[in-house]
């Protein structure tokens, strides 16, 4: 059996389709992780084994899912989980941490929810090269990033169409001009004091409807996507110079080095001397 590794993302300048965090376990009997929330779509495929998902739904229940090897679970940003490996039989998966502005769109077209988690494939074909291509995120080191989006794209379409032939949707045209206005102001304006206010003035929107299309379309807040964003621009920043840290804060936006700290270790987990240096040792 391989020893899985876990790896972080090293460069993040896809709104698309981002991915964040990927890797794998080998799981000992009855290993448990949570209760605990995420902040991104965190995708689990069980290559063996078998165990429990606990997961709330989209009224705030707990359902149990009692899953084995060729099921796969994905856990929303926010969602309230919990999952243990078996006793008997402990599972090993492969997991992926991405999101992205069509994220949201995609799982809805298969019916993927938050009340409907499980991913159960329909056609054999399309769900192997799926597995194909998590094999090759979660085990890539020296990938670069274009390949990895590649391949995340590939795991998405074969995912789909493993459960179902989807129906092709044209959309909200309308929503789409404003969603692309949305991202070329960020794009441009991060690195300012920018509020949400701004940018639907900006697009010429009422601030409270603005809020709602974006929700709409995305499943995110702006408030979250921008604090995102920035986030994802500060990586850069701590992987690729050698800029100070009170810098790097005042280049994505943030006067204040404190509060651009708590920020970015809320959305990776460490603090941004932490991330540089695990990222630097990879």
């Amino acid at each position: 059996m391989q020893d899985w590794q876990f790896s972080i993302f090293p460069n993040e300048t896809f709104i698309d389709l981002s991915l964040y965090q990927y890797g794998g376990e080998v799981c000992k009997p009855s290993h448990l992780f949570g209760p605990a929330t995420r902040n991104h779509y965190l995708f689990h495929y069980i290559l063996r084994g078998k165990g429990v998902l606990s997961a709330n739904n989209d009224k705030g229940a707990e359902i149990k899912y009692h899953l084995k090897a060729g099921d796969g679970f994905m856990i929303f940003p926010g969602q309230v989980t919990m999952y243990i490996a078996d006793e008997k039989d402990p599972w090993e998966y492969m997991w992926i941490e991405f999101d992205g502005l069509r994220v949201k769109e995609a799982l809805d077209t298969v019916g993927i929810t938050m009340s409907n988690p499980i991913y159960h494939y329909l056609y054999e074909e399309t769900h192997k090269e799926m597995v194909k291509h998590m094999v090759h995120i979660a085990t890539s080191k020296n990938a670069t990033p274009f390949d990895l989006i590649g391949h995340l794209y590939l795991v998405l379409d074969n995912m789909m169409r493993s459960i179902k032939v989807t129906e092709q949707h044209s959309g909200n045209r309308l929503a789409d001009f404003y969603m692309h206005e949305t991202m070329v102001f960020i794009e441009q304006n991060y690195m300012y004091n920018i509020s949400i206010e701004d940018i639907a003035n900006n697009i010429g929107l009422n601030r409270s409807y603005f809020g709602k299309l974006f929700k709409r379309e995305t499943g995110k807040t702006p408030q979250s996507f921008l604090l995102n964003y920035r986030m994802i621009k500060a990586s850069e920043y701590l992987k690729r110079t050698e800029m100070h840290i009170a810098d790097i804060s005042q280049a994505v936006g943030y006067e204040n080095q404190l509060h651009f700290s708590r920020a970015f270790k809320n959305v990776y987990g460490l603090s941004p001397m932490q991330w540089r240096k695990a990222n630097r040792e990879r």
